[in-house]
């Protein structure tokens, strides 16, 4: 039974390991390869993804090569304490996901159940394997092998990139001469989302020419004060104060984005707050309606921006970028 245990606190290791490695490439990268979807995006964005400095997957790659390496070697008391270690450390990163951040790495759900998985094997009797270099080698491949599953599942039944004419589908209004149309899928939550928002305006204001923005609401479900802030925008820009309470909007604490606290502003931006309460039927179905327009365009992760024939995924473009993009996009 005991080498049958040593075999799957292995295992647990290399699954951990890939799902770790996967983890940093996401954090590392301009915009996500592996896990898109806004819950990863929230928990990467959170303070707690960067203890005293250290992308926490880095913390991660480090705990599974030890344990792999300890699989191989007869030091049964130092494997226990990296197990116990490990699980305490897993089991506060998933109260932490729930209790504080609020939302769900699909990543971090593979990462730290693994480091359960190992401890549980570990205690339960796990011995070191007999060390062979093929034994050792093989750790690699299996590595691989489950990223490339990571990869599979994190994207399953994610959509296809929309085509360009997305974009016109999406404005639903003709473009005039000279102008520049931004199409703006939005969460006024999103971490991303402010991080972009505050590039485009910079952008805008740097624009040759005039650019007409277009915001279509896209409230995410892991972001719970989303939606207030959506039928928020919604009921303003029905009294012509869109703009003023898109900036308000993305200007605020998330946390004051609640009903209540979206009136205040509403009110601060000059909004009759008779007509503003009277607007918001009217709001909850443009809010499933911009929703339903923005999944059938294809969009499925935060934030998207569709400038002329370009589709423009994440955060990752500078606010000189964005620029060039907005000057290419005018219409002659």
């Amino acid at each position: 039974m005991r080498p049958r245990l040593s075999v799957v606190a292995l295992g647990f290791a290399i699954v951990g390991l890939a799902a770790s490695v996967a983890s940093l490439i996401d954090f590392a990268g301009a915009s996500a390869t592996f896990c898109a979807e806004t819950g990863c995006a929230t928990v990467r964005e959170s303070a707690w993804a960067h203890p005293l400095g250290i992308p926490m997957p880095v913390l991660g790659i480090a705990f599974y090569l030890a344990a792999i390496a300890l699989a191989f070697v007869d030091a049964p008391r130092l494997r226990r304490m990296l197990a116990v270690a490990g699980v305490a450390w897993a089991v506060v990163l998933i109260v932490l996901q729930g209790a504080v951040i609020g939302a769900w790495c699909k990543l971090c759900m593979v990462a730290d159940p693994a480091a359960i998985g190992y401890a549980v094997a570990v205690l339960g009797g796990a011995t070191a394997l007999r060390f062979t270099i093929p034994r050792v080698l093989a750790a690699l491949p299996a590595t691989l092998a489950t990223l490339g599953v990571l990869a599979l599942w994190a994207h399953d039944g994610a959509p296809a990139a929309p085509p360009a004419s997305a974009a016109s589908t999406l404005a639903a209004q003709a473009p005039v001469a000279g102008e520049a149309t931004v199409v703006e899928v939005v969460d006024f939550e999103c971490p991303f989302c402010r991080r972009m928002q505050d590039r485009l305006t910079a952008a805008i204001a740097q624009a040759k020419h005039p650019v007409r923005v277009v915001r279509k609401m896209l409230p995410l479900r892991a972001h719970p004060h989303a939606m207030p802030a959506a039928l928020a925008y919604c009921c303003a820009d029905a009294q012509g104060k869109g703009e003023a309470m898109a900036a308000a909007l993305f200007a605020a604490d998330p946390g004051d984005l609640t009903t209540e606290g979206c009136e205040k502003i509403a009110a601060r931006v000059g909004c009759d707050l008779e007509r503003y309460r009277g607007a918001l039927p009217q709001a909850e179905a443009r809010v499933a309606a911009e929703t339903a327009q923005a999944k059938a365009a294809g969009v499925h992760s935060l934030p998207t921006l569709f400038i002329g024939d370009e589709r423009v995924v994440g955060a990752s473009k500078s606010t000189q970028e964005l620029t060039a993009l907005l000057d290419g996009a005018a219409t002659p």
